[in-house]
């Protein structure tokens, strides 16, 4: 890409029958130009020979022409530098910038993967598009806790998969959702799309970054199907086996970079949906329950959003919602 692959000579003259290289474009095409002697240091160079000299660290002025009207081919560089071995290894050296710092220190460039390339591209492509905005709440995980610790081995014995924290917020987002619809919505052109359905999108880890399949009709499910879902997702990012349309087509998406100790983040929009959910590191803290300072396992919440769909007090009230749901875990079982 950007390589020069053709140039266009002026003047009168009939196209050359000849393999030989064409001459660059003068730099005033009202006059056409006169045909370089041999062995002049102003003849015109074509681009492959103007790089064959300078690969070489040759003089033009040195080097005889075969060409027509005595122009210089790539055949006659080549030529010219077997004749001076020595000159050639001097002159590229001495043209070389150091590549690599002093004090044993190295770099390496790696190209860019396609799924890498792919991730920037629609990121870059959300902050550009999105009003985006950020708002925080944080929430009390001792029930969830207590909940997980009771019934973990049970759950996993007769669904075959662990209990985990993301079944509890995928299914606590779902009910917040059908009540905040604006959240799960999405714009197209000049209309508002809404979904009476939750295809949530989870963040899972894969050998070449992140990855983002989509829980359909995450509304229907249990949350032992949605853990089920999750696991397998997991696994198959592991094994690099995802295929591309379990990875379109979200309305929602909730990234977890609390496995990785993150305490709070912005995280950024999956276009077209509108919002995503940002989830974090447990962390023990002081907090005031009932009049008294106790110790609460306490984890903050991010939901970034499209200010251009969804108003600050629906994002607030759609957190609320959430924060609610998980301090409760009974309002996922009934509804609430």
């Amino acid at each position: 890409v950007g390589a020069l692959i053709a140039t266009i000579e002026s003047g009168d003259g009939a196209p050359a029958k000849s393999a030989a290289p064409q001459p660059a474009v003068t730099e005033s095409p009202a006059s056409a130009p006169a045909p370089a002697p041999s062995g002049d240091a102003a003849a015109a160079l074509s681009p492959s020979v103007r790089r064959a000299v300078l690969e070489y660290g040759l003089d033009p002025a040195s080097i005889t022409g075969t060409g027509k009207d005595g122009r210089i081919t790539r055949e006659d560089v080549t030529a010219a530098a077997a004749a001076k071995p020595a000159a050639a290894p001097q002159a590229a050296a001495a043209a070389a910038p150091a590549t690599a710092p002093t004090g044993g220190r190295k770099e390496e460039r790696v190209k860019m993967t396609r799924l890498r390339q792919t991730i920037a591209k629609r990121l870059k492509e959300a902050q550009n598009t999105a009003a985006m905005l950020t708002t925080f709440n944080d929430v009390d995980m001792t029930a969830v806790i207590e909940a997980r610790a009771k019934y973990k081995d049970l759950f996993e014995k007769k669904h075959g998969v662990r209990l985990g924290f993301m079944g509890f917020f995928v299914k606590a987002a779902t009910m917040a959702l059908k009540d905040i619809p604006s959240v799960n919505a999405s714009i197209e052109g000049d209309e508002i799309v809404y979904h009476d359905y939750a295809d949530i999108s989870v963040a899972v880890s894969s050998p070449g970054g992140l990855v983002v399949p989509v829980i359909r009709d995450a509304q229907d499910l249990t949350v032992a199907g949605i853990e089920k879902t999750i696991g397998d997702f997991g696994k198959r990012a592991k094994d690099g086996t995802l295929k591309m349309d379990e990875m379109r087509g979200g309305t929602f998406t909730i990234s977890n970079g609390g496995v990785f100790g993150s305490l709070m983040s912005t995280p950024i929009i999956n276009p077209p949906q509108s919002a995503v959910l940002g989830l974090h590191r447990i962390e023990e803290r002081p907090v005031v329950v009932n009049g008294q300072i106790v110790i609460r396992p306490m984890m903050y919440l991010a939901l970034s959003y499209d200010h251009r769909l969804i108003d600050g007090r629906e994002a607030v009230t759609f957190l609320v919602a959430l924060k609610n749901a998980i301090e409760d875990p009974t309002r996922v079982l009934i509804d609430l």
